[in-house]
């Protein structure tokens, strides 16, 4: 059943009236509130679930906006502005996290205490600034096909320096990236199969289930990221 944004569960005695506020605002002055520290489910009133109605999502989000948005309290004291930026940052980071499936997940391990790889762009770069080794996570049935890859790219990339290039060498590089595509959109669809049995074990409380399903997400997203990581490479020596 879906939960009613318009009216969270209320969690504390207003600062402005006293009366019993809501998650983010009073409804009985309308006053907004300091944020609690509640993850982005709660911050919503969601089930803590990976099939979210995102509907109701985003209905909630534009409601919040409205209720939330600073220009609402410019005339109101420096506490209550500061508050409403913090709701409204608040907001923001939480939408955009949920409404994004694989954000959703990734947010979901790190509430349980799992940190991915990471494999991110801003990571490499990074990296490659302090000279620190970036961790990353490469499928061991991929070792030698990333390998050979990788060689590959680091070929082309000497001869476009030179200003040549080999058709045959890009053709094959091309159709690598077409087969690294396919199993990148085969492990999401294996991770959407993990979200209904997620979902199943959060409704059934079994903790064993729900533990098995983490772990086999843990490992589809480090394979996803890095497949999809390959594949960015991949497009920025083909373009370049």
């Amino acid at each position: 059943m879906a939960t009613d944004i318009s009216n969270p569960v209320a969690t504390s005695s207003c600062w402005s009236c006293g009366e019993m506020r809501a998650a983010h605002f009073c409804h009985a002055c309308g006053r907004v509130q300091p944020p609690l520290p509640v993850d982005y489910f709660a911050f919503f009133s969601l089930p803590k679930k990976l099939n979210l109605d995102t509907e109701l999502l985003e209905r909630g989000f534009y409601e919040l906006s409205r209720k939330l948005h600073p220009d609402l309290y410019a005339r109101s004291d420096q506490q209550e502005q500061e508050w409403s930026l913090q709701q409204s940052s608040l907001l923001n980071d939480a939408y955009r996290t949920l409404k994004d499936p694989i954000k959703r997940t990734e947010y979901m391990l790190r509430l349980e205490g799992v940190e991915l790889e990471e494999q991110s762009k801003t990571a490499t770069e990074k990296a490659r600034a302090t000279g620190q080794i970036k961790k990353q996570v490469v499928p061991p049935d991929l070792l030698e096909e990333v390998f050979d890859l990788n060689m590959q790219l680091e070929e082309l990339r000497a001869q476009k320096k030179l200003g040549e290039d080999d058709p045959a060498l890009v053709e094959e590089i091309g159709r690598q990236k077409l087969e690294l595509e396919e199993k990148h959109a085969a492990l999401v669809e294996q991770l959407q199969t993990c979200w209904k049995a997620w979902d199943r074990a959060v409704d059934s409380g079994n903790d064993s289930d729900r533990r098995s399903v983490r772990d086999k997400m843990i490992d589809l997203l480090n394979r996803r990221n890095y497949i999809r990581n390959l594949v960015r490479d991949v497009n920025q020596v083909l373009e370049s």
